[in-house]
Formats: C-alpha cells, structure tokens, sequence
C-alpha cells in the first residue's frame, strides 16, 4: 500500500487506538505493525473472527489474559542447552499457567464460535510444567528447599552452622573482658562475616580477621578466630548450596527446552488472540461494524465517521458551564453516506470550505485501509468496501520548501506519481483539484485528470471549487456530482455529503444577509449572469440527477435488505444441516454402544463406564463414582477428547 497515503490519512493513529485496545505487549506490537492485505479470503477470514470476538465480550467471555508474557525468546535459549534464570523461569511458568486457562476457555465457549475457537486450538494445556517450575522457586525467585534432597541436606547444614556462628558471638559478647574493650556492645555484620566493634588501641587483644575500621580510625571490626573457623565452613557449603541450584535450575531449563515448539506456538496464538481481541475492543468502543467485502469495486459507506475525529472529539476538555447554566455537549462526528462502484466509478464534491470535503475524503481512504486489515469499520451493517491494489490519495497543503515547490507544483508532482501507479482496481483521492492557479486554467487542467482517471477505469473521490467542474457529471456517464450542505440561515456548514447534487454558489445569499448595499448585490448578479448565461437547464437537469439518485439508493437500500434476509436464511439452513448430521452420527455410535465404553453423561457432568446397555428401553447404565446410573442414550455422548503433551 503507498506509503506517502498512509502517511495522508494518519494511518498510525489508528494503529495506535488499535495497540492501547490490547492487553498484552504481545497483542500491542501485532497491532502497532498491521499492514492492509489485498486477499479477499484472507481478509473476510480475519473480519468474521473479529465478529465472533466481539460476540464473545458482548457474552461476558473475555479471553484470560493475566500472566501471559512473550518468552518465546527465553524458551528458545533453553531448547539449545542454555540455563535460564530463577526468574526467567517464574516467567515461563506464568505463561504456561496461561496455557491452561486459555484451553479451559476455548472449552467453555459457545459452539457457534467455530473460528475462534480453531484459532486457539493448538494451545494445549502446560500447566503441570508450570507446577513443576513454582514446586521448585517461590514467588521472589527464590529456589525452594523442596527442590532436591541435597539442597534441603546443604541448607541444613548451613543453617546449624548459622547457628554455632551465633552462639559463639553471644559467647564472646558475655564475656565481661571482651565487653570492657568493644565500642559498644553489639556485634555487626560485613558481608557474609560477624564483626565485633574492638577499640583500635585494643586491637592486639583479639585473635582474629580485621575486616575494616571506622572512618575516624578508633574502631576496628575484627571477626574472631573461631567465628572464622566457623565461616570458612560456611563458604564451601555454600558452594555447595549453588551447584546444586544451578544443577536444579539446569534441569527446569531443559524441561523448558523440551517442550520449546508448543510453548512458542502456544505464546503466538495468544498474540493473535489479544490481537483479534483488541480489534474487537475497538470496534465496540466506536460502534463499529463488519464490511462486507468485493473484488468488483463496490464501496458504499453507511453513516460512516472518521474514527479519528470522533476520539478526538470524546477527549476533547468541555467548557465551563456558561452564566445561563446551559451544560455544554461535546461535538458530534457527522455521519456520511459515500457510494462508488455502484453506477459511478467517480464522485466529484463541490461545497464551501470546511464544510467537510476534505474529511470525506479521508474517511473514505481510512475506511478501506482498516477493512483491508481486518477491522470492523466506524459505519453502518451492511456497508460495501472494496479490496483495493493500492489506495493514492493528494491532500492537503503540501508546499515544499526544500524541492522548491510552489502549492500547484507540488499537487501536479504528486498526481503524476499517482498515475504511474493507479490501476483500474485502485481507490484514487485527490483534494482541491485544479487549485493554486488561474481558474480557466485550473478547471481545463482539471476536467483532463478527470478524463484520465477515467481511462484507467479507477475509483475516484475529487474535491474542488471550480464551478466549470461542477458539470463534468452531466457529460459523464461513469460520474456523479456530490455537495456538502451549507446553511444558509447559520452561515455554517453541516457537513452532510448529498450524492447527486452540486455545491451550489452561495456567495450573494450569504453576502446578502450580511447586508451589503442592494445596488451593489444587483450590479453582481448581473455580472454572474453575463458570465454563466441562463441556467434554468443546467437547474432542471440536476433535479433530475437528483431524483434518479434518489430512486437508485432507495433501489440498492432494498437490494441490500433482499441480500441480507437470504444470507440469513442460508446461513439457518446450513446450521440446521449440521445438526442433522450431528444428530445422525450420534444415533449411529449410539446404536453401537459398548459395555466398558467410557461416555460422558449431560445429566452429571461426569465421565462414566458403561455397565449395561438396554436398546429395547433406550437406557443406558453407567458407573459414575461409586454408583451405577440408569440415563437415556440420548443423554450420553464420546468421552470429551483430552490434549496431551507429547
């Protein structure tokens, strides 16, 4: 997709919306690198499991996300040999506690979730690999006791030996000779060392190790002979206390190791689960919905928003409460309807400044980029986009100083770039067409691209001010007028987008309320009418392009509905199918049902053997506990299938 459009349309925003809807760094960097695809399959496949996502939150079936971490990274420097951390592991056993909960939530969800619950079949359940981590170190990274007998065995040891060092410095802290030459009567610690606190001038009297002195030079600690004894022994249990850590930690590295493939495939479904799910965040958010995707070209946008507009409005800070008490409301995003494909290839919009043509376009542009990524989009049920080889858009005020480019330069470098790329499957947007120069000019030069856009045979969006351009439609088959509303009361644009009129001049209406001078609002009518001759025609004609249209959106609107009702009628006769057939195939295993076969039964929730099978009856006896149970065959069904790792 061209990149200088991304960049128009402020592609990343959205990415970013995207990214602060996920719940993990997983879900958050997929969103922040989503790119829009050009295969139809693929993308109708991502869509409808973003609208069996968000049928699972509407259900209160959020997928769990707590406790999981990307450690696909950690998990492949333990499948080539080497040891991990106490808490690289503590990591690793969170993420594989969260493999569980994830199968256990693919299992409770509804059976219509067809997608969603395929894509999170590979997670298989690790959890007893998580237990066997958490058996062996605690919550602070600390290796437990449990985790061997010869680490229980060491730090026996050591900790009886922590003990003879402390009694023998409350040994020596009695003794009343000790006491008379320390600087006060408590013994401190340096490291892994007992120190006592001796006078500098008493030095001599102690036998031991001087470990420092105090910063004045009249204190020395000194660790006494036998206490040093003592920790000499201390030292080699603690090397043996850290070979057999790292011996353990080498161990559950290894175990970690084994099973690199399924936690790195289990960690990227996750991502993709958090992605889908953001998606589905975001849509429900904004009130978004699913597209209905086409390779033919059709785009019809259904009270569509720019989503980017409309969070800038919901955080936007209020006013203060005027002195009336009349509580201010926030701006609301106008909502649209833009149809290309669908009887014109191109629409040519025509209407005052900031009336929202501009924003048309982008929304337009924007719309079709989160479709082909998958997303719901800001627009009605039942909108139409289109796959899109490229989206080629020129917006905007694009001056550049350092190429010496005046405004119309610019415009006209930027249309020639996308020629050369445009396609007849391609969406093109051009802003303010034919501006920047002399208006004859501009309207002949504009009337031209237009012409061009369709010999390529594009979809095409225009914007412009050029009244010589308002009737290109009407000597163009393939084209179509569009206006944005302007109130002529307010004097302020509604921002409504009308198909099938023409922004209408309304200079004299507006200067004319303003109370300029009469004489000089009859002197400019006549010189409009010298300009533009009789207009009566031109005025009957749109009227009838305004009625045809009119009776085409009508036409499409119950097309639509038509397509709809059938699509539904489809989509409950294949399911009912489906039941058929499941149901048959239960009544064939259940006409052939086995003593010793085990079989889950609804009516406990249970697994059970079958003790006795009465066909005659249509009964079944099954032992569940210490029990046997008579239940209907009906009632029964195969064993409920257990992943294991292998």
């Amino acid at each position: 997709m061209d990149a200088h459009t991304l960049e128009l349309l402020e592609f990343d925003k959205v990415r970013s919306l995207l990214a602060d809807c996920a719940s993990t760094s997983l879900g958050a960097e997929l969103a922040r690198q989503v790119e829009p695809s050009k295969n139809i399959r693929k993308i109708q496949d991502d869509l409808a499991l973003v609208t069996e996502m968000v049928t699972a939150l509407e259900g209160g079936q959020s997928p769990p996300f707590g406790g999981v971490y990307d450690v696909r990274l950690i998990v492949r420097r333990a499948a080539i040999g080497t040891m991990l951390t106490a808490d690289e592991l503590l990591r690793v056993s969170d993420t594989l506690t969260a493999t569980g909960t994830f199968y256990r939530y693919r299992m409770r969800l509804d059976g219509s979730l067809v997608r969603l619950i395929e894509m999170l079949a590979p997670i298989e359940d690790m959890g007893a690999i998580a237990k066997t981590i958490t058996g062996c170190i605690d919550g602070r990274g600390h290796v437990l006791s449990g985790a061997s007998p010869d680490l229980a065995e060491v730090r026996r040891k050591l900790d009886a030996l922590e003990e003879r060092v402390q009694n023998e410095v409350k040994r020596l802290l009695r003794d009343p000779q000790m006491r008379a030459i320390l600087r006060y009567p408590n013994a401190t610690v340096n490291g892994d060392h007992y120190v006592l606190p001796v006078a500098a001038n008493h030095r001599a009297k102690v036998e031991g190790v001087v470990h420092r002195t105090s910063p004045t030079g009249e204190t020395v600690f000194i660790e006494p002979a036998a206490v040093a004894r003592l920790s000499a022994e201390r030292v080699v249990l603690k090397g043996e206390e850290d070979r057999e850590i790292r011996r353990i930690l080498r161990k559950l590295s290894a175990e970690v190791g084994r099973y690199s493939r399924h936690i790195d495939a289990a960690v990227s479904v996750m991502a993709q689960c958090d992605f889908v799910c953001a998606k589905a965040r975001f849509s429900r958010d904004y009130g978004m919905s699913c597209p209905e995707m086409n390779n033919e070209g059709r785009l019809w946008l259904r009270h569509s928003r720019h989503v980017l507009l409309e969070h800038l409005f919901r955080n936007q800070s209020l006013p203060p409460e005027s002195e009336t008490g009349k509580k201010p409301t926030r701006k609301q995003v106008v909502p649209i309807d833009v149809r290309l494909g669908l009887g014109f290839n191109m629409l040519v919009i025509t209407g005052p400044n900031t009336g929202g043509k501009t924003v048309t376009l982008k929304t337009t542009g924007l719309l079709c980029l989160m479709a082909q990524c998958g997303m719901h989009i800001p627009a009605n049920q039942g909108s139409i986009v289109p796959v899109c080889s490229n989206i080629l858009a020129d917006i905007g005020d694009e001056q550049s100083i350092e190429q010496s480019l005046s405004t119309f330069s610019s415009h006209i470098s930027r249309i020639a770039t996308i020629f050369n790329s445009a396609d007849a499957n391609s969406l093109v947007l051009l802003d303010e067409l034919g501006a920047g120069t002399d208006p004859t000019e501009g309207a002949a030069l504009g009337r031209a691209i237009l012409d061009q856009l369709d010999i390529v045979r594009c979809r095409a969006i225009v914007t412009t001010h050029l009244g010589d351009l308002k009737t290109y439609a009407f000597s163009n088959e393939r084209a179509e007028n569009g206006a944005v509303e302007f109130d002529i009361e307010t004097l302020r644009p509604t921002y409504r987008l009308h198909i099938g009129q023409f922004g209408m001049s309304n200079a004299l209406m507006i200067a004319r309320r303003l109370k300029l001078p009469k004489d000089l609002l009859k002197r400019a009518r006549k010189y409009v009418r010298r300009r533009k001759g009789k207009t009566g025609e031109l005025n009957r004609l749109q009227q009838l392009r305004e009625e045809a249209e009119k009776a085409r959106t009508e036409a499409l609107a119950r097309q639509h509905e038509a397509d709809l009702q059938r699509d539904d009628y489809e989509k409950k006769l294949a399911a009912l199918e489906r039941r058929n057939v499941e149901e048959q195939r239960l009544n064939e295993w259940r006409a052939k049902i086995q003593v010793g076969e085990t079989v889950w039964a609804n009516k406990f929730g249970k697994s059970g053997k079958v003790v006795r099978v009465n066909q005659a009856k249509g009964t079944v006896f099954v032992s569940i506990g210490i029990g046997q149970w008579e239940v209907f065959l009906t009632e029964v069904l195969p064993e409920q299938p257990k992943t294991n790792i292998q």
